[in-house]
């Protein structure tokens, strides 16, 4: 029987203190929903936040879905991160610009859109929660986990009863 190779994916967003820590462990979830041990991370286009952990509201929001963001750190994206990740996935279109501009010709990364994979949200963007309300981080929350949960199908499989 032939051996599948693994996905792995890189989730990109401003500070990477909100959307995209947020976005990953929602994929680190589907993962262990499926029982599998993935390369999953984020990163940041911007160096502000770098070293720091998530957003206390996004802390508060993985809490409330049984996640734990406690040891999540911010960093910046990379161009080794072309050749380590099969997927990249912007969080809004700046990121996906910054991501374009980065990507070393021939890498393997396919880049995207995060909502591109949410059917009826194509071409939007995750909407940036820091300045507005505790609720905007539901919002988000809400946002990247159904993305994920349907690339999780897309690209992994579905969940086996």
């Amino acid at each position: 029987m032939a051996h599948r190779r693994l996905k792995s994916f890189l989730f990109v967003c401003t500070g990477n203190i909100c959307r995209s820590p947020l976005a990953e462990l929602a994929m680190r979830r589907e993962a262990t929903i499926r029982g599998l041990k993935l390369d999953i991370d984020s990163a940041a286009t911007g160096h502000w936040h770098l070293g720091y952990p998530p957003d206390p509201r996004a802390c508060r929001v993985a809490l409330q879905h049984g996640l734990d963001a406690s040891n999540l750190r911010a960093r910046l994206v990379t161009r080794e991160d072309f050749e380590r990740f099969d997927h990249i996935l912007a969080l809004d279109h700046s990121h996906l610009s910054y991501l374009r501009n980065l990507q070393p010709d021939g890498s393997k990364a396919r880049i995207s859109l995060m909502l591109d994979h949410l059917p009826g949200r194509q071409g939007s963007a995750v909407a940036d929660p820091y300045y507005g309300s505790d609720e905007g981080f539901d919002v988000t929350w809400q946002e990247v986990e159904a993305a994920c949960r349907h690339l999780a199908e897309k690209e992994l499989g579905p969940v086996e009863a």
